[in-house]
């Protein structure tokens, strides 16, 4: 079993920078590949961002050059560096951990990217 939690979500003007942190805890997290998923109103949850417990990353294509996500092990915690943020970037950002079948989530953060 896992427990997440999503924080540094918040309201920022487009072209702005935020960071999405996600702590983990209750299992060994270098296992696991962990993800960030994103749900605008009105539509389904999309992948983002994911990490493996290698390292290896891939985005979707909207972020790409804009996100970066990363993990620190020694921390139990993955990160969503976001930059040059856009009106469609507003949506609520879920954390995911992943091995196997297993699959857990946090609660996720609202951003918000507004003028």
């Amino acid at each position: 079993q896992v427990q997440l939690v999503e924080s540094g979500g918040g309201l920022v003007q487009p072209g702005g920078s935020l960071r999405l942190s996600c702590a983990a805890s209750g299992s060994i997290f270098d296992i696991y590949t962990m993800s960030w998923y994103r749900q605008a109103p009105g539509k389904q949850r999309e992948l983002v961002a994911a990490i493996t417990a290698g390292g290896t990353t891939n985005a979707a294509d909207s972020v790409k050059g804009r996100f970066t996500i990363t993990r620190d092990n020694a921390k139990a915690t993955v990160y969503l560096q976001m930059n040059k943020l856009k009106l469609e970037d507003t949506a609520v950002y879920y954390c995911n951990a992943g091995w196997g079948s297993a699959s857990y989530w946090g609660q996720g953060t609202q951003v918000t990217v507004s003028s």
